[in-house]
């Protein structure tokens, strides 16, 4: 009994974690040789450190670096002779003892992803106290889905911001996928590097739809670009279906298509209307003889494989389609196309200036499909 309240009571005083000794090393691997600095820079904030002066420190090099000077412990006296961070360590002769405790250039990378992975730690431990306390609340206008989408844009901001992947790739690298691409397309019937679009004209012209690319497709109202991005949602995962099932490359793809504006019973009746030749009209009023409804049966029955997915939720933020089309990839291990019907209909979180919203939404909707490596097609 008193071992578990011992441990209860260690849990309780845990601290966050941080290494003191890999921040030290690291300034002082900066305040020797300005070329560490470079080596960390892109991934690396002041506000990373645990230490708040280590952080004041980091960024006086930056601006001294930035501006072609030397960082050194002489010419960062004047940045810090009235900070009283620094005072309460030593003063000036601290940079003196940082330049003393320096790991060599070639260290740097490691310390600096260490100190960027415990800041990341620091905030996950931070997001998941606010994430209790929220759900801890009764708040009748934030629900439990709503905490839950905001969540997962937190961790996906937070693992996007300050990455230490990325960067420069050799160009025979690019040329190495490009070939990979190249192939592909030669083993595919008709050609195609991308996502079918289901229109011979439009394959040729585009050479399919690409992964990363945002697709717009616009047009004055009722001029039918609901029913265009649905035959080609529809087509892109039936194609993927049937080569599925023969075990074949696919030129389609898992299709996830969000219809901001009708419902998903409709536009699956237009689907059956296209596929049974069967008018839309006559389908919803139940207007149909015993021939026709039989064929109706046949076609559903064909069309529920179709890994087609669609989400009629109204007013949907960038964020939650990020999320979902996220956790739908997880949930299917793959994803080929996303379409949003329609642009304006979704909801960007600058909602005073209704351009920046939208030049917010666009922006959110390109990175979507970068990150997800596939195309993406909104109607505007």
């Amino acid at each position: 009994m008193a071992e578990r309240e011992s441990a209860a009571g260690q849990a309780a005083f845990r601290s966050p974690p941080f290494n003191q000794a890999a921040e030290q090393a690291l300034l002082g691997a900066i305040l020797i040789n300005n070329e560490a600095y470079r080596k960390v820079a892109e991934f690396l904030r002041g506000d990373h450190f645990a230490v708040a002066v280590h952080g004041r420190i980091f960024e006086a090099c930056g601006k001294l670096i930035d501006r072609g000077q030397v960082a050194n412990p002489t010419t960062l006296r004047g940045f810090f002779e009235q900070d009283e961070g620094l005072a309460e360590v030593g003063g000036a002769e601290y940079l003196a003892d940082l330049a003393e405790a320096a790991v060599t250039i070639i260290n740097a990378p490691h310390y600096g992803r260490l100190i960027h992975d415990l800041h990341l730690r620091r905030q996950i431990i931070n997001l998941g106290e606010d994430l209790v306390n929220e759900a801890f609340e009764s708040d009748p206008d934030n629900s439990a889905l709503t905490q839950i989408e905001q969540a997962e844009q937190k961790l996906f901001t937070l693992a996007t911001t300050g990455q230490t992947e990325g960067g420069f790739q050799t160009f025979s690298t690019a040329l190495t996928t490009a070939i990979e691409h190249a192939e592909a397309a030669h083993k595919r019937a008709g050609g195609l590097a991308g996502i079918t679009s289901g229109f011979r004209d439009m394959d040729a012209k585009l050479g399919g739809l690409h992964s990363s690319d945002l697709l717009i497709v616009a047009g004055r109202p009722s001029m039918g670009k609901t029913a265009l991005a649905t035959n080609m949602a529809f087509y892109a995962a039936k194609v993927h279906d049937r080569a599925r099932q023969d075990g074949v490359e696919s030129a389609g793809g898992v299709t996830a298509f969000f219809s901001l504006e009708m419902s998903a019973e409709q536009l699956a009746t237009r689907i059956l209307s296209e596929q049974t030749e069967i008018p839309s009209e006559k389908i919803r009023k139940g207007d149909v003889n015993q021939d026709e409804f039989n064929r109706l049966i046949t076609a559903s029955q064909d069309l529920e494989r179709v890994p087609l997915f669609i989400d009629d939720t109204p007013a949907l933020s960038i964020n939650a389609v990020r999320t979902r089309a996220r956790r739908l990839r997880m949930q299917q291990g793959e994803l080929g196309l996303i379409v949003i019907d329609y642009l304006q209909l979704l909801r960007g979180s600058n909602t005073e200036n209704r351009a920046l919203e939208i030049s917010e939404i666009t922006r959110g909707l390109k990175a979507l499909a970068k990150e997800l490596d596939v195309p993406g097609m909104a109607l505007s």
